[in-house]
């Protein structure tokens, strides 16, 4: 190394910048990992999924990547893209935790785990941690930016954030703009399309029969928007509450829609928490379509 490069390096390293660099080229998939769930909790919760899915931790980060769902394709193109770390919201391996016992032979599982082994990727999921930050819910804060509601006021308590009050418009009128909004093609409504909406409860993602019923027990609700429900549970409820006459509602935009934002609002974090490395937001799509909205190509 001449005088010069050797001066330069000196400096920057006086600066903090070469050091800086070196470390973040220098973090395994594990260190990295570490720094993600520190970042939206002091330690994870208990029995948490939050955890490595498949790869080696050992493995030098050289990028980041994303999404709400580590399919084939966001595999696909996060290798094209050079990120070999995934950040998953959701399962690499069709169950919640992730239980490959009755996949051992299965051709399609098998397939997925040896892209990732072949191409060097290391998966975890960041879901427990990601929605109970005590600053609030990461995955609720995106979908409300996504729907530009991030400005609307909500009712005060611990649960506050699930609620919100809009201008008032009335049910048709709110699904078809939220279906133009997040580019939805299997968006589906319970209730009149001409009642009254102003009082909101959001719950993104798949929260249950439990908590969907209370958010729309609330006194004010009349509508609750949702990632999904099973449709013999929540659905059947609101059903049968607008046969009785009661200003009640239900949207499901899919898992996907309502999840996605907050993972994309995810990669911006850690763009801040990791400032010398690649990070980028993959979006993993829809998996369903009618007729009506077909993907591209089909």
């Amino acid at each position: 190394m001449n005088t010069s490069c050797r001066n330069f390096s000196a400096l920057l390293f006086s600066l903090g910048l070469l050091h800086g660099m070196a470390s973040a080229q220098a973090l395994s998939a594990s260190e990295t990992w570490l720094r993600i769930q520190h970042r939206y909790a002091p330690s994870p919760p208990p029995d948490t999924v939050d955890t490595l899915k498949a790869g080696d931790p050992s493995t030098p980060v050289k990028g980041i990547a994303t999404t709400f769902l580590d399919t084939m394709d966001v595999l696909r193109e996060a290798v094209r893209r050079g990120d070999n770390l995934i950040i998953s919201h959701e399962p690499t391996f069709y169950n919640h935790r992730d239980d490959t016992a009755a996949f051992v032979n299965d051709p399609v599982y098998k397939e997925k785990l040896a892209f990732i082994e072949q191409h060097h990727l290391v998966v975890y999921r960041l879901h427990d941690e990601i929605h109970a930050d005590r600053a609030g819910d990461h995955i609720l804060t995106g979908v409300y930016q996504a729907l530009g509601w991030e400005h609307y006021p909500h009712p005060a308590g611990p649960f506050g954030q699930y609620f919100v009050t809009i201008p008032q418009t009335t049910l048709g009128q709110l699904a078809s703009a939220l279906e133009l909004k997040l580019h939805i093609r299997t968006l589906r409504v319970e209730g009149d399309p001409s009642l009254a909406i102003s009082h909101v409860a959001l719950l993104p993602g798949s929260s249950g029969l439990s908590r969907q019923v209370l958010a729309l027990n609330q006194p004010q609700v009349e509508l609750l928007i949702a990632g999904e429900a099973s449709e013999w549970e929540t659905v059947e409820y609101v059903r049968d509450a607008v046969a009785q006459g009661r200003p009640k509602a239900l949207i499901l935009l899919g898992h996907e829609v309502s999840e996605e934002p907050g993972m994309e609002q995810c990669a911006q974090e850690l763009r801040t928490l990791f400032p010398g490395m690649q990070v980028d937001h993959i979006l993993a799509g829809q998996p369903l379509w009618n007729p009506e909205h077909p993907p591209k190509g089909k």
